[in-house]
């Protein structure tokens, strides 16, 4: 469905009914969601002063310029996060293949030994060269090798010896731990799961009481904590949710009240997601919220449950579409958590894969597109909500990587 330049919500009177209402009772999350709103204020007046009923414009070539000077300087600075750089590979090429601009061979190819430098003897990548490896960069180096999708990527992974890492996180409980000595949560289930999965190293017992851990991570909110016990957040909720699709063992949550407590973090006002209940708004949350509301969608629809609609996903897509493209992109390119913040390559990637998937309904047949702006905003046709990389760079290497032997201890 192409957009027929309807009402923008974010512009209409009635939204300012929608404002936070403290109940004369100040406290110092009420202020601050205020000023949040307070900035978003300006931000919409600040475009109605240029045009009356204004289009939401995806700055996409200025995305581009601050992307490719990114990669290409790849080896330079970014001292903070030193120990990040695989990530920073990912995120800089999922995101440029969000907005459909592929990266030079040749640039590829040098992304591709970088990220070869970055794995440890003993299996899994580091955050650098020379570092401990751990599983958060190993996810994210084999996502950015998966994104290149060329056999000088694939080749990178040593799969024996990452299988031999995962192996020696593993705890006794099904549980990982994020490095050997390491902290122990869902994000090192989803982690090891998804790299795993994708390079087809899943044996019998790998994951043997896994799920049944991450299933107690389910709060009485119904969302997922870190471990069992804590509150209810979207990324940990989203890595528990998309490991145990990967394990399949979803059916051990109470998917009702999770799919409730992740419908109710859409904000009213903004139009973004928050990560926790009574947090303010973050860009990034546009893919970890909506990435879970896609999961628990095709689960519901996999059920057969009559509830489910197939005419758009369970959140309010054009309102996200709207934080994004007016209150979260940099008018020099990248993209932020929310107006005042300033721009940087995590934000910039779960950002737009939360405006791909607000574009893009695929549980419908044929798919339904709901592009807000415009075919000048269309980003790729949807990112793959388990894995969020593109889903044909995902059947590609899946593809490739269950064509080779798995080898078990």
């Amino acid at each position: 469905m192409k957009d027929q330049h309807p009402p923008l919500r974010c512009f209409q009177d009635c939204h300012n009914r929608e404002l936070f209402q403290d109940d004369g009772l100040q406290t110092v999350t009420s202020s601050d969601q205020k000023r949040v709103e307070e900035s978003i204020c300006e931000v919409i007046h600040a475009h109605l002063k240029d045009h009356r009923m204004p289009r939401p414009i995806l700055l996409r070539e200025q995305h581009i310029i601050y992307l490719t000077d990114g990669l290409q300087h790849l080896s330079e600075s970014y001292e903070t996060l030193d120990a990040s750089r695989p990530w920073l590979c990912f995120w800089l090429l999922h995101s440029l293949d969000l907005l459909l601009q592929p990266v030079a061979p040749d640039l590829a190819s040098d992304v591709c030994k970088f990220i070869s430098k970055c794995q440890s003897p003993t299996g899994g990548f580091a955050g650098g060269p020379g570092q401990q490896a751990h599983l958060a960069p190993t996810y994210a180096a084999v996502n950015a090798l998966c994104v290149i999708g060329t056999q000088e990527a694939y080749d990178v992974i040593d799969r024996e010896k990452l299988l031999d890492f995962l192996y020696s996180l593993r705890q006794k409980d099904g549980s990982f731990q994020m490095h050997a000595g390491g902290e122990v949560d869902v994000r090192s289930i989803y982690c090891a799961a998804s790299v795993a999965s994708l390079t087809n190293i899943i044996t019998p017992d790998l994951f043997e009481g896994t799920c049944d851990w991450v299933a107690r991570c389910q709060s009485w909110e119904g969302g997922m904590g870190g471990v069992p016990g804590l509150e209810a957040h979207g990324g940990y909720t989203f890595c528990a949710l998309a490991a145990l699709v990967i394990l399949e063992g979803q059916q051990r949550l109470n998917i009702r009240a999770l799919l409730r407590w992740a419908c109710s973090r859409q904000m009213r006002f903004e139009g973004g997601f928050q990560g926790r209940c009574n947090k303010l708004v973050d860009g990034c949350y546009s893919f970890w919220q909506a990435g879970i509301l896609h999961l628990i969608h095709q689960i519901l629809l996999q059920a057969g449950d009559p509830a489910v609609g197939v005419k758009g996903w369970m959140f309010e897509q054009r309102a996200l579409q709207e934080y994004l493209l007016f209150c979260c992109q940099c008018p020099d390119g990248g993209l932020l958590d929310k107006p005042g913040k300033l721009r940087d390559f995590y934000h910039t990637s779960y950002c737009l894969s939360g405006l791909s998937m607000a574009q893009h309904f695929s549980c419908a047949s044929p798919p339904r597109e709901n592009i807000l702006g415009g075919e000048e905003n269309r980003l790729q046709a949807r990112t793959h909500p388990v894995y969020n990389v593109n889903p044909e760079k995902v059947a590609r290497a899946l593809a490739h990587f269950n064509t080779l032997p798995l080898h078990e201890r």
